[in-house]
């Protein structure tokens, strides 16, 4: 099982650190940001399975974060943290689009309650999509799209990225595709997969930025999640 992803949006250095380092004791993998514009382009450009987000950050601050993220079609629970403890400020901030609302102080036990319940919810409730970056894949009525543009794909071209999107980061052979998404023993006589790749490319990499789908040469392919970095420049581009 992989492990789940985590976004940290907290402008205070010390509980970052702290969070994150009881988080990966749990066996999470933890990314962090430290201002509410760098953990905006991270939480629409990232692969998360729940992202942590404190209210007072500079620049952007975690209220605007929240809106702007669903606002942009982010369906990733989000659990805010902060020390303002009003009930007006619940209500705003779970009226934004949070999840659920932690105040500090806190013991870090609760937090970790909190962060099982909303990502046993998650995983119960949120089966039908699936997203990395800008690509999204309906698994309900087998559509994808890439920034908000539809992608026209023939029933085994959906079926390779499902896979690809199932397995992020990961390297997977011509074998293995195969014997996933064809169902058969792979034939080193026949180029089909490296075919269905290209027609991938062709639509799902050719018109954007950054580009998802990567060769690793000698050994078969990778769909890597798009690095914040990468994905601010195919911005500044477009």
């Amino acid at each position: 099982m992989m492990a789940m992803r985590v976004l940290v949006i907290e402008d205070e250095q010390k509980m970052a650190d702290l969070i994150k380092r009881g988080l990966e004791e749990e066996g999470m993998q933890i990314e962090t940001a430290f201002d509410g514009e760098t953990g905006a382009q991270a939480a629409l450009t990232g692969n998360h399975d729940l992202i942590i987000l404190d209210l007072g950050l500079p620049g952007r601050d975690g209220l605007q974060v929240a809106h702007d993220l669903r606002e942009g079609g982010l369906k990733t629970p989000i659990l805010i943290l902060t020390a303002q403890d009003s009930t007006e400020m619940k209500v705003a901030g779970l009226d934004t689009g949070a999840d659920d609302y932690l105040t500090k102080p806190f013991a870090f036990a609760e937090l970790l309650a909190r962060i099982r319940a909303l990502l046993r919810r998650t995983h119960t409730e949120d089966t039908t999509k699936i997203q990395i970056g800008d690509l999204v894949l309906n698994l309900i009525n087998r559509r994808a799209s890439r920034a908000g543009k539809e992608v026209q794909l023939t029933n085994k071209e959906f079926s390779l990225l499902e896979y690809f999107m199932r397995h992020p980061d990961e390297i997977l052979s011509r074998e293995t595709l195969s014997e996933k998404v064809w169902e058969e023993t792979f034939d080193t006589l026949t180029n089909v997969i490296d075919v269905y790749i290209n027609y991938l490319r062709n639509k799902v990499d050719r018109n954007y930025e950054p580009k998802l789908i990567h060769t690793v040469r000698g050994i078969g392919y990778m769909l890597k999640t798009p690095s914040v970095e990468s994905q601010m420049v195919a911005e500044a581009k477009a």
